[in-house]
Order: structure tokens, then sequence, then C-alpha cells
């Protein structure tokens, strides 16, 4: 089993933003024009792909795969043994030895847990972002207009998510 009971509540919204992601492309797909867009630039649709499963659910790929991700370093946080249950000799205790300040350990198990939901938290708000592209890439007319405000709009949560996930890790190093 993964996680606790309360960190498996933190992968929900995960699980319901790609069961989202994936049922909506499924419903959209065959109303997609024959080219849809490939890239969103600055100035809106700078480049087109032919439809295809690949190219139309590239977004909800992504999306699995950094949920995966996320998933595996959040679980790796919690299996760490935390620093303050590591045997303190005062002399390098493994291979590693004089490479130990580049070990980043949660301080304890209750900041394992902050972290790995910090991560997972961040996740969905990856997916958040990407949903928003998923309404961009599945326009029924091939348009290569893109509102200026989707940029800002796609990376606040990203930029939220990162802020997030690098204060909860700071907060554990000053402890």
């Amino acid at each position: 089993m993964v996680f606790s009971s309360s960190l498996r509540s933190w992968l929900f919204p995960n699980a319901v933003l790609l069961a989202v992601m994936g049922v909506w492309g499924a419903i959209r797909y065959p109303h997609l024009p024959a080219r849809i867009p490939e890239h969103i630039g600055a100035d809106g649709v700078d480049a087109w792909t032919d439809r295809s499963i690949g190219s139309a659910f590239i977004l909800v790929f992504l999306y699995a795969g950094m949920t995966v991700l996320m998933t595996g370093c959040a679980e790796l946080t919690l299996r760490m043994t935390p620093r303050d249950e590591l045997a303190d000799t005062g002399k390098p205790s493994s291979a590693a030895g004089s490479f130990s300040f580049l070990l980043n350990r949660p301080g304890s198990r209750a900041s394992a847990r902050r972290i790995a939901r910090a991560l997972l938290l961040f996740n969905t708000l990856i997916g958040l972002s990407l949903l928003m592209g998923c309404g961009i890439l599945w326009r029924s007319a091939p348009d290569p207009d893109v509102p200026g405000w989707l940029l800002a709009a796609m990376t606040t949560p990203l930029l939220a998510g990162t802020a997030l996930t690098v204060a909860v890790a700071l907060a554990d190093r000053k402890h």
C-alpha cells in the first residue's frame, strides 16, 4: 500500500484531474479538426500538427507521467530515515562520508509528511496548468489566436506550487 491513509487523500485531487483530462479529451477527440496546435508561443499558436492520439493527448500523458514521478518522490521522502533518527557519532559513517552535506533528508517524520504533501499539492497545481492547456489544444476550430492572459493563468499555479514546495523544504532545513 502506498502512503498512510492521510497521504493517500492527497493523491485524490491528482486522480480526479487525470480522470477529468482523460474523459474530456476522449469526448473532444472526435470533434477536433484535422490539424491541432503543437506549440503555443507568446503570440498564440505558432506550430500545428496532424491530429492523432499522441498529439491530442500529449498533455494527459505528460500529467500521468508527472503524477507517477511526484508520487514516487513523495513515497521516497516518506521512506527516508529523517535526520533526527540518525545516530550522531561525530564522524562519517558511510562511503559518502565527506559528501554527507549533499544528503538532503527530512528533519523528522512530521517534516517528511509535510514535504510529501507539498509535492503532491504541487503536482495538483501542475495538473491545473495542463488542464488549461487542454482547453486550447482541444478547441473545435483551428484558431491561432490565444488569449493573452492564458500564459499568466497557466504559470500562476506552477509558480505557486514551486514557492510552496521550496518554502516547506526551507522550513525543514531550519529545524
